[in-house]
């Protein structure tokens, strides 16, 4: 009924969505070489999800037309349709693209972890090379001595090259993705390192601001059967980490070790609680620990609590 809240506050920021999986004893990557998380960063704005679609009949001719302020037009063939077909127009602005950028930059040395980007642009050698070339303006003026100094590195290629090496590889970077990409590679890592309950998920804006948030979302048929007095097993991780996130983030920019200390703490006690084989149902089916038990939402959260009280 109502549009997206994240998708609201997303495009009042001008952020970028970084996922990051939450790495935790027993619960085994499907590829067994990814021993340390990788982050997915999704440029959200443009492309495939602000398109215009047609379905054209053939004998139709598709041109792509540009009208300037003073009323010139610019134009491109893009099919002659000899029979009938379809027609898909994408566009993406240099200033949410330079956006993007920065904020990427700016995690990576926050974090700092090496950062990927990727496009298509031996293909695309217009609209991909424009994300190709920004990056790079950007990189090579603002941010090139501030990563040497971090000893991280900037590292572009080719998509599918990008895939091959992601897979082959042991993780511990950053990822950055145009829309579309962004929006299925962060599923495949999400899924290939257990759930989407399992994943950090943080907006960031290019001027600094943060929002931090549980990466599923709702989870409605839990909360329905809540509603009706029924016991449920929700994992609450994200959750948690959403908050742990935001709390240690408050820390810094206010100085107070103390609540960056209790972020910590709560976030050990969470993965404690799971190593110890208390979790919820979504986890007891992938954990692969010998000894584990299948408990509700609030016995899961009260096992958190008792290991977090001996912390502090």
């Amino acid at each position: 009924m109502w549009k997206s809240p994240n998708g609201t506050i997303r495009a009042i920021l001008d952020g970028t969505v970084f996922r990051t999986p939450i790495v935790v004893k027993g619960i085994t990557p499907y590829i067994p070489t990814w021993t340390k998380p990788i982050t997915i960063a999704r440029h959200a704005y443009g492309d495939v999800y602000k398109n215009t679609e047609m379905v054209v009949k053939g004998g139709s001719k598709a041109e792509l037309v540009v009208t300037d302020e003073n009323g010139n037009e610019t134009r491109q063939l893009i099919h002659d349709f000899a029979t009938d077909g379809i027609i898909q127009g994408l566009h993406n602005i240099d200033k949410s693209i330079a956006s993007f950028a920065r904020a990427c930059f700016n995690f990576a040395l926050d974090k700092k972890q090496d950062l990927w980007f990727a496009t298509k642009d031996t293909i695309s050698k217009k609209y991909d090379h424009r994300f190709k070339d920004i990056f790079n303006e950007i990189f090579e003026n603002e941010y090139k001595d501030k990563f040497a100094h971090a000893g991280i590195t900037f590292f572009y290629t080719l998509i599918d090259d990008a895939v091959a090496r992601v897979i082959r590889s042991d993780g511990g970077y950053i990822w950055a993705c145009k829309n579309y990409d962004g929006d299925v590679m962060s599923d495949m890592v999400a899924t290939a390192f257990g759930s989407l309950a399992m994943m950090t998920s943080v907006l960031v804006s290019p001027d600094g601001i943060y929002e931090y948030e549980a990466a599923h979302g709702t989870v409605q048929r839990h909360y329905y059967k809540h509603l009706k007095g029924e016991t449920t097993s929700t994992n609450s991780v994200a959750t948690l980490f959403a908050w742990t996130g935001a709390l240690r983030k408050r820390g810094e920019l206010d100085n107070i070790p103390e609540l960056c200390n209790f972020a910590d703490k709560l976030e050990k006690a969470t993965l404690a609680t799971i190593e110890d084989g208390i979790m919820t149902g979504d986890l007891a089916l992938l954990s692969s620990l010998e000894n584990k038990t299948k408990v509700d939402t609030e016995t899961f959260l009260v096992e958190v609590n008792k290991r977090l009280s001996a912390m502090l």
